[in-house]
């Protein structure tokens, strides 16, 4: 498999794992990655991510709060594949 590949079935993964959870209309995932291979903590098995969702429902309830329900729904992956995460909610 290569590099790729294994890169897009994971924001897959990520992408059905945030539908399954919380109710979205639309997930975005950009990986911002290369951006910061400089960074002193930088590690390559870990993904700086980008999310952009649109949902009526995050956008009915606090930031705070939507923001709370997404990283719960990634615990894992922020724990082992996610370095930073950036969450974008649309209108």
């Amino acid at each position: 498999y290569s590099k790729t590949l294994l890169m897009k079935n994971y924001f897959e993964e990520i992408k059905k794992k945030l539908i399954d959870n919380i109710n979205l209309e639309d997930v975005e995932i950009i990986d911002n990655t290369q951006f910061h291979k400089s960074h002193k903590s930088f590690d390559p098995k870990k993904y700086h991510l980008e999310l952009k969702i649109k949902s009526a429902y995050l956008n009915s309830i606090s930031r705070i709060s939507a923001q709370k329900m997404i990283m719960k729904v990634l615990k894992s992956d922020l724990d082992t594949k996610i370095h930073a995460l950036e969450i974008k909610i649309e209108q």
